[in-house]
């Protein structure tokens, strides 16, 4: 799937600093999870902070903490939504972010 992210921390008017890339889709949702088809995201300070300092290692690390889309899959402990819910979030710093076609949410 495309997803855009960053591999090294760089000053944002380099070319690098940010780059398109194809990772895996994530896995079906488990426990409290939703798979979502993200449509829109927001660049928040959080994202901007993020990018400048956390350096990802080996794996490229994906952006994003503000999504909204479609869900498309939930986990057998998700009770509040169910697959064709549109719905938007914040997600969390320490998984994958929402500049991704899809993302999982707790």
């Amino acid at each position: 799937m495309k997803a855009v992210g960053y591999r090294k921390c760089l000053p944002i008017d380099q070319a690098d600093a940010l780059i398109d890339l194809d990772i895996a889709a994530p896995a079906a949702p488990t426990g409290r999870d939703m798979l979502v088809e993200i449509h829109a995201v927001s660049v928040n300070p959080v994202d901007t902070k993020v990018r400048r300092r956390d350096d990802p290692g080996e794996a490229p690390r994906i952006l994003g903490f503000d999504g909204a889309g479609v869900v498309r899959a939930v986990g057998p402990d998700c009770t509040l939504f169910r697959p064709g819910d549109e719905v938007f979030y914040a997600g969390v710093i320490n998984r994958s972010g929402t500049n991704a076609e899809l993302h999982l949410v707790d």
